[in-house]
């Protein structure tokens, strides 16, 4: 249920996510479900602190969730920058030039195994094209990237979130994202607590479900 005056920026994907206490991958807490509305309130690194329309808040491998489209831009806008997959197409098509030119440098006799390892190391390129359909590795972001020639969304990332240092405030109330209680600190990731009813219904303090 969607409380009056929540406008979320982005949902859950479509297979769900799991979710922790705090920005800790030793905190998790109940998995959010499928296509769940979010508001993303705050970003560090990899993670985001997310808030559901009943007022629980949890963190989330942020590269991951899916953002809401916003209004269409006028016909003369330019396409945002953080969508847009020609910065990133660049960005490819140079790091392969620069692998291309070390290959070849190698087949001439112009460098050693070695020094072609020294060149090379730390290069990561990929790219699949079918159609107008476009799959980009995203170095600086780990992740790949999905594109249809306008627009580009995560499409699967490398890692879980990157641990904060200096660890991060409790996410909110111990309550779950529809309102029952959390797993625990102790839960492990699939799990799922007995709250008795099921964790996507809301109970409300009389016992009424919706």
């Amino acid at each position: 249920m969607t409380h009056p005056g929540f406008r979320p920026t982005h949902v859950v994907p479509q297979q769900g996510m799991p979710a922790w206490e705090t920005p800790d991958p030793d905190r998790p807490t109940v998995p959010l479900d499928p296509l769940l509305p979010v508001r993303l309130v705050e970003r560090r690194g990899d993670w985001g602190h997310v808030l559901c329309s009943n007022g629980w808040s949890a963190w989330v491998d942020g590269r991951c969730l899916v953002a809401v489209p916003q209004d269409p831009p006028l016909p003369d806008d330019p396409l945002a920058t953080t969508a847009d997959p020609r910065p990133l197409l660049g960005r490819t098509e140079q790091a392969l030039a620069r692998y291309r030119a070390a290959v070849e440098e190698l087949a001439t006799g112009g460098l050693d195994g070695e020094t072609f390892r020294r060149r090379t190391r730390g290069l990561r390129i990929g790219a699949v094209v079918d159609g107008e359909s476009v799959w980009l590795y995203d170095p600086a972001q780990h992740r790949w990237v999905y594109g249809d020639g306008s627009r580009l969304s995560t499409y699967a990332v490398d890692d879980p979130p990157a641990a904060v240092r200096d660890g991060g405030p409790d996410a909110g109330p111990h309550a779950g994202p529809h309102g029952g209680p959390d797993a625990g600190p102790d839960a492990g990731p699939d799990s799922v607590p007995d709250i008795g009813h099921a964790p996507t219904r809301v109970v409300t303090p009389d016992g009424e479900r919706r």
